[in-house]
């Protein structure tokens, strides 16, 4: 059963990414767009763990807390200033989520948790970080690839290949089993591209 704080928690990322004002068709309805991200975190949140921890639920579902609010164009263009962003997002999510958590009664040293994990700062070196960063990598290829793909037409070859390898460099063996299952529903020069990444390069 879902506990009294855990069903605050979740009640209190919800509202907060319901103000979205960007947003997202699913199933025919326009929501909020990170609202809707944080739903398709969960589904796979359960698909990859069936019976997962309230902190893994918290911090999937706070993965894009109120993004919207910190958007890429505060910052300027190039790889080094996107990776800046990514990271003063984590932080913004991870506080966020640790001061919801402690208005709904979790210990500190939960808050500080899910912070740690949603902040990605033991990612390969803590179980439940690499989880979300799973979970993360499946809703990206399941809702955004395609659309990120057609955003970008720019990219040539090789930098589609560098994203996809990146990616698949992050996720764990069981992520990786379950991506590849998800693949064959992506659109067939996506499927090449993957197919392309993944194959190994030799040597003459």
């Amino acid at each position: 059963m879902e506990s009294v704080a855990l069903k605050c928690a979740l009640d209190a990322i919800d509202e907060a990414n319901r103000a979205d004002p960007n947003e997202e068709v699913v199933a025919g309805e326009s929501v909020p767009r990170e609202y809707a991200y944080s739903l398709h975190m969960t589904r796979w949140l359960y698909e990859l763990e069936p019976d997962p921890s309230e902190r893994m639920q918290i911090a999937c579902r706070a993965q894009h807390l109120e993004r919207w609010k910190m958007p890429r164009s505060d910052y300027p263009e190039g790889r080094k200033s996107y990776y800046e962003w990514r990271l003063a997002c984590g932080r913004m999510h991870g506080r966020r989520a640790a001061e919801i958590m402690a208005k709904c009664g979790y210990p500190e040293s939960e808050c500080e948790r899910v912070e740690v994990i949603v902040t990605k700062r033991e990612l390969r070196k803590d179980a439940d970080t690499q989880l979300l960063e799973d979970v993360a990598c499946m809703v990206f290829l399941e809702k955004y690839f395609a659309q990120f793909y057609a955003d970008n037409a720019e990219y040539d070859r090789e930098k589609w290949l560098r994203i996809v390898r990146r990616t698949w460099g992050k996720m764990s063996q069981r992520a990786h089993e379950r991506a590849l299952a998800l693949a064959v529903n992506l659109p067939s020069h996506l499927q090449a591209l993957l197919q392309e990444a993944l194959t190994p390069e030799t040597g003459d």
